[in-house]
């Protein structure tokens, strides 16, 4: 018998608690609430996060971090960025040393701007931080748990846990790649949940896809400039946890940044926007933290910038448009411009 958890009972947990039981494994989900765990057992359904969509019978829930863990040889945590590190403290008496840790969180810890496999590593001081796994990539919980298509990569700084991850994950419906690059596949997670509330305050304004292009293009730059300046290769960028999870976020009816942005950009204040969703938005707190960095790091991100005056300045979003647009004349790309001045003429 083979067992794995999954730590918390959210929409991503669910979904991939879901995929392990198609894999053939015996899967606790916890949740912090007595009465979530009860309704998931008694109905075999998920209803607050999951809807009407049933759950295997290899799916328990509980709300008892040592009866989740006792067991399990592989663990994944879906728990929002803020509340990780508790989770973790809670999960470290109980996990075994030997198990493949997998983590599907994509923001940074809120007071640190710590990535995740950093709060793990601090936490989960049994296990080697090598071989913590990031996994990310396009990937909506509304569409794995239908046995939609999916394809994600999962990173870890030692090759063997890769691959064990993407032996524990991978199926008929959900391929996994691996990459070495924790920190790009991390920080491309987390950063393009910050151009989604662009793409979707753009939609809510009531612009064109010239506008969404432009906004995802460059936001990839922006992304790509600070991955790469705190330790991101900008190969990454242009695989599935860049592109390829940019492009969904941004686009997709399922994306609870993009509904966010959208509803800002039909004028609705952040506090009732975030009421109004009832779930979190890792992208708002995300857009602070990062601001943050890119002036510690010195690093250019005006779409970013405006985004967080329009979060956390009261600044409209038009206005914030229309300093976007009105920035000095630049390269597209400075190294390509560079290594071409020889070539141009005034």
């Amino acid at each position: 018998m083979r067992r794995a958890a999954v730590l918390v009972a959210g929409s991503m947990g669910t979904a991939l608690a879901s995929l392990l039981a198609d894999n053939e494994y015996d899967v606790t989900v916890w949740t912090r609430k007595e009465e979530q765990a009860e309704q998931m057992n008694r109905e075999r359904k998920n209803r607050k996060y999951t809807g009407d969509f049933g759950l295997s019978e290899r799916i328990t829930a509980t709300a008892s971090m040592e009866t989740a863990l006792t067991g399990a040889t592989a663990v994944i945590f879906a728990a929002p960025s803020h509340a990780t590190r508790e989770v973790a403290r809670l999960a470290r008496p109980f996990l075994d040393s030997d198990a493949i840790v997998i983590h599907a969180t994509k923001g940074f810890e809120p007071e640190t701007m710590k990535r995740m496999t950093k709060v793990l590593a601090e936490e989960l001081t049994q296990i080697d931080p090598g071989r913590l796994v990031v996994m990310s990539g396009p990937c909506h919980a509304e569409e794995l748990i239908q046995r939609s298509p999916t394809t994600v990569v999962v990173a870890a700084d030692q090759l063997e846990a890769a691959q064990r991850a993407q032996d524990v994950l991978i199926s008929p419906y959900f391929r996994v790649y691996t990459n070495p690059d924790v920190t790009g596949v991390e920080l491309g997670g987390a950063l393009k949940n910050i151009i989604a509330l662009g793409a979707g305050l753009s939609d809510g304004l009531g612009f064109g896809d010239n506008a969404k292009a432009a906004l995802l293009t460059r936001g990839l730059a922006e992304i790509a400039r600070l991955g790469v300046a705190l330790g991101g290769n900008a190969l990454t960028f242009a695989g599935l946890a860049g592109v390829g999870d940019l492009v969904v976020t941004c686009t997709s009816k399922h994306s609870r940044n993009w509904r966010a942005g959208y509803m800002l950009g039909q004028g609705k204040p952040l506090q009732e926007v975030l009421e109004t969703m009832g779930m979190v938005v890792e992208g708002v707190k995300t857009t602070k933290a990062t601001y943050s960095l890119s002036q510690q790091h010195e690093v250019s991100m005006p779409i970013t910038e405006q985004l967080h005056e329009v979060l956390f300045a009261s600044v409209e979003p038009q206005i914030a448009v229309g300093r976007l647009m009105g920035r000095l004349r630049t390269h597209e790309i400075e190294d390509i411009a560079l290594e071409s001045a020889e070539k141009w003429t005034l």
